[in-house]
């Protein structure tokens, strides 16, 4: 991608967030709510640059990226190897595919009570629902991936003398990169939604426990704050996993 096509992109991007700031401002500026409850954006933006200064709200902040990046890291280890396990054999895709198919759609914060009861009220009930929230799309796009592997490669690589056992990993895996990122993509924004719902859920700490606690105490320009807040995190964190992507598929002419 060139220069040009790559700031046309990122205007592109800039202009429905431009659109949805002025309607914010709008329905603020002319009364059609109260600012009690829907303050101006210049007012939430202001909040936010005075509390980054904090060391508090830098604590939520970290708390927040230690459970995302946390249960992310596992969903991702889980999500690739047994997605490639499953590829590879059809003994495991036997057995994961029931399982998949049975946990996949299945809202995975319905089990967070149950996680509270067996984990606590810690990190670790939140890092585990991040973690299977994030898991089925990295598994799914792993398999898929590594499933459409053509399979004159690999006959190529048996040709060169590659042995069977490396196959996987020097054949399969880099062909199939592309997918696992579109996957990890797919399970980082699902980690930033389901952390942040989690410390709305019952935490002491973090963004989502921020935006409980101003809710709780009608302070509207506080609870924007958060909210805000986990969305550009989630937007700096997706520009940072483009960059990787592009990075890794530089050679690869979709890139």
């Amino acid at each position: 991608m060139n220069a040009r096509a790559l700031t046309s992109e990122v205007l592109l991007g800039i202009v429905p967030i431009a659109l949805a700031l002025a309607v914010w401002q709008g329905i603020s500026s002319f009364g059609y709510a109260p600012v009690t409850l829907l303050p101006p954006p210049g007012l939430v933006f202001s909040r936010l640059a005075q509390q980054l200064g904090t060391s508090t709200f830098q604590y939520e902040i970290a708390s927040t990226l230690f459970r995302l990046f946390a249960g992310f890291s596992i969903a991702v280890i889980m999500g690739v190897g047994i997605g490639l396990a499953a590829a590879a054999s059809p003994a495991v895709n036997a057995v994961v595919r029931p399982i998949v198919r049975v946990l996949a759609p299945l809202p995975k914060v319905a089990l967070y009570p149950a996680l509270l009861l067996l984990l606590g009220f810690g990190h670790e009930s939140k890092i585990t629902l991040v973690a299977a929230d994030a898991l089925f799309p990295i598994l799914l796009s792993t398999y898929y991936g590594a499933s459409m592997v053509e399979q004159k490669l690999i006959w190529s690589a048996m040709a060169a003398g590659t042995p069977r056992r490396q196959i996987l990993f020097k054949v399969v895996l880099p062909a199939a990169v592309p997918s696992i990122l579109t996957g990890c993509r797919i399970g980082l924004v699902i980690s930033c939604i389901v952390v942040f719902l989690a410390e709305m859920i019952s935490s002491t700490d973090g963004l989502g426990h921020m935006l409980v606690t101003a809710a709780r105490t009608f302070q509207a320009v506080d609870m924007f704050v958060p909210l805000i807040t986990i969305s550009l995190l989630g937007l700096i964190l997706n520009g940072l996993l483009q960059g990787l992507r592009s990075y890794l598929l530089r050679g690869f002419p979709e890139v």
